[in-house]
């Protein structure tokens, strides 16, 4: 479990980074210096990242990155109006908000990663590409075609024991189909 981040490291970051970028929306430095200077609302604000799939969130882009300059979300809806994510802010203080912060080189910035949060509501397969999905696929196919394989092998030492011929044979049969598809994948 991760250990919460202080309502002091916010506002550092905060002010660290309003000091060192220029914002593409001159509201998002509103936005930024309202939450420094109302600590009960930093408090309920959540730094992560993908900030799409909260269902409260602000996307705030400094200059120089191609992300959009202010993106708001909430539920489904999305706007580029800073003024009604401000006027929500100031209406559901209670509520979480969840930012995420474009500016250059934000992937190696230790600031941010300081105050930055694993996003709960992203999906759980969000970060896989399809090499790794296919991958994983194709670990389970032999995964479950060796247990297939493994089975058939006991049934088998199990007829002969019983002397019963023609489950052998059934057996050899099915055994060869599984161990050719396993020759498919090596």
């Amino acid at each position: 479990m991760q250990t919460p981040i202080s309502v002091d490291e916010k506002k550092d970051f905060v002010r660290w980074f309003l000091n060192h970028f220029q914002l593409k929306k001159r509201e998002s430095v509103w936005i930024l210096n309202y939450l420094m200077n109302h600590e009960s609302l930093l408090s309920s604000v959540h730094f992560v990242q993908e900030v799409k799939f909260c269902p409260r969130g602000m996307e705030i882009s400094a200059q120089g990155v191609s992300d959009p300059p202010f993106r708001f979300y909430k539920g489904q809806v999305m706007t580029n109006d800073a003024e009604k994510s401000f006027h929500d802010l100031r209406m559901n203080q209670g509520e979480p908000v969840y930012i995420q912060m474009n500016f250059e080189n934000v992937q190696q910035c230790s600031k941010y990663a300081l105050v930055l949060e694993e996003n709960p509501y992203l999906p759980k397969d969000y970060y896989l590409n399809d090499r790794d999905k296919n991958d994983a696929d194709r670990l389970l196919k032999i995964s479950l075609l060796q247990h297939r394989r493994k089975q058939i092998e006991d049934q088998i030492d199990e007829s002969l024991v019983n002397g019963e011929r023609t489950v052998f044979v059934e057996l050899c049969g099915r055994l060869q189909k599984v161990k050719e598809e396993l020759s498919e994948f090596y």
